[in-house]
């Protein structure tokens, strides 16, 4: 097959899947431009997060005294809060050539505060996959607040697979938000699309912060936790800003609400240290659909995963906490986020993840 340059849609990744180009993925599990991953069998409980480096291979890496328990996820195992975990992935990769991937955590998954990144054999850096690459999948997974109950078959990262330089340039951004707006309001654009935080809400109510030693979070059940039991209400402040305290975990919205078109996709990026001494990334790939729709639309917030460094830290009301980059699909995808697909977050304004009850 001819894959055009660009990020690929849902269709072509399963004509990949059909090519034997991706094996042990689930095809009910394509998203409009991206391919949820599973968890396999076999996990270790390792003693720290690593790379295999160009020379070595994750088992080999493994093999090398890194891993402290073998843990079989056939029945479902707890992933415990401050641990590291490395689990072989169902999927498997034989990309051709001109193909790389990236991946990220699931929205769901960002928002219980689960750092998830991928690695492969020979890699340098996390989340990436080199053209051509040909070989297993591994997910690193390390709880930060609460501790997850997961099992084969269990999803909490994503696959995006690309062709070429499909990312649009500041000129190419500024172009496209004249012709359909990406946010409501006037757009930051340097390096990406800028996002705000909003410390404001008709409501009164502006974020999450989480509790400590909450209960355990099953990652397969929707809907059935009690948020309360899992995170504080913060208020909107009478002074206009927050104090983030150290290495605690806030849910906090955007200001502007987002929009990203049917023929584009887009990337949460890691904030410039030099805007603050925290960070604002768990949860990155937003479909083509995301808060779009053909009659005009007034947007879905983009909700942000924040956790504080080693000091505490002022965020005020309307400070730049991110950035949005934005790519070019190959195809439109047939199906866009919100539509014919289960989209948990479309339309969202404040949301926590799926497991909690509305």
């Amino acid at each position: 097959m001819t894959l055009r340059d660009g990020v690929l849609p849902a269709e072509m990744i399963a004509q990949l899947m059909e090519a034997g180009v991706i094996t042990g993925g689930d095809s009910a599990r394509l998203q409009p431009a991206s391919l949820d991953l599973t968890l396999g069998a076999r996990a270790w409980r390792v003693r720290a997060s690593f790379l295999p480096s160009r020379v070595r291979t994750v088992k080999a890496r493994i093999d090398d005294g890194l891993a402290m328990q073998a843990i079989d996820l056939a029945d479902g195992a707890v992933f415990e809060r401050g641990c590291v975990y490395l689990v072989e992935l169902n999927e498997r990769l034989a990309l051709p050539p001109t193909v790389e991937g990236a991946a990220n955590p699931k929205s769901s998954t960002g928002r219980i505060d689960v750092f998830v990144r991928l690695v492969t054999d020979y890699g340098t850096a996390f989340d990436e996959i080199p053209v051509g690459y040909n070989g297993p999948l591994y997910a690193e997974i390390s709880p930060r607040t609460f501790s997850i109950l997961a099992r084969q078959g269990s999803s909490l990262n994503q696959l995006r697979l690309k062709v070429g330089d499909c990312l649009l340039d500041d000129q190419a951004l500024a172009d496209l938000h004249k012709q359909a707006p990406l946010v409501d309001d006037d757009a930051d654009i340097m390096d990406g699309l800028g996002l705000s935080v909003a410390l404001s809400a008709d409501d009164g109510m502006i974020g999450w912060r989480a509790r400590r030693h909450s209960a355990l979070i099953d990652v397969d059940k929707v809907g059935g936790l009690d948020p309360n039991d899992f995170f504080e209400p913060i208020n909107q402040p009478s002074s206009g800003f927050i104090i983030l305290d150290p290495d605690e975990f806030y849910i906090l919205a955007s200001k502007e609400a987002l929009a990203i078109p049917p023929d584009y996709a887009a990337e949460m990026t890691p904030i410039s240290p030099g805007l603050g001494e925290f960070r604002v990334h768990y949860a990155g790939f937003f479909d083509p659909g995301f808060g779009w729709s053909e009659k005009g639309t007034n947007g879905s917030r983009g909700v942000l995963e924040v956790r504080s460094h080693d000091a505490p830290f002022v965020l005020e009301d309307g400070q730049l906490v991110a950035r949005l980059v934005y790519e070019r699909m190959a195809e439109r995808p047939q199906n866009l986020y919100g539509a014919a697909v289960k989209s948990n977050y479309q339309g969202q304004g404040l949301k926590l993840s799926k497991h909690f009850r509305s």
